[in-house]
């Protein structure tokens, strides 16, 4: 699937939708609970489910990039599944700390 920043994807398999934050200009298998990404207006396929492996859920709100920084996902609503590129799990982006004022 090819992401373009802005557009909105969902999990076939859960609750879970993204925005793309920042994304490279290539095709990408990512994932949300063992099954690919779709477009917000596609129908899931029924009877699809989490896969065990990728459980670990999403949280509203946060934001979930590779171990590159090239693909940057926010979650604007939360679900079951974790979000994957291809099998390695995207981790939350953690915030910048404040430089100390004196």
């Amino acid at each position: 699937m090819k992401l373009k920043v802005g557009s909105r994807v969902k999990s076939s398999v859960c609750t879970t939708e993204v925005m793309v934050i920042q994304a490279p200009d290539e095709d990408l298998d990512v994932r949300c609970g063992g099954a690919p990404l779709i477009a917000i207006g596609e129908q899931p396929n029924p009877g699809g489910s989490v896969a065990a492996s990728a459980s670990g859920g999403t949280q509203i709100g946060k934001r979930y990039v590779n171990a590159e920084g090239k693909l940057e996902l926010l979650c604007t609503k939360p679900g079951k599944g974790s979000l994957a590129l291809g099998d390695a799990p995207l981790s939350l982006k953690e915030a910048k700390p404040l430089p100390a004022s004196d």
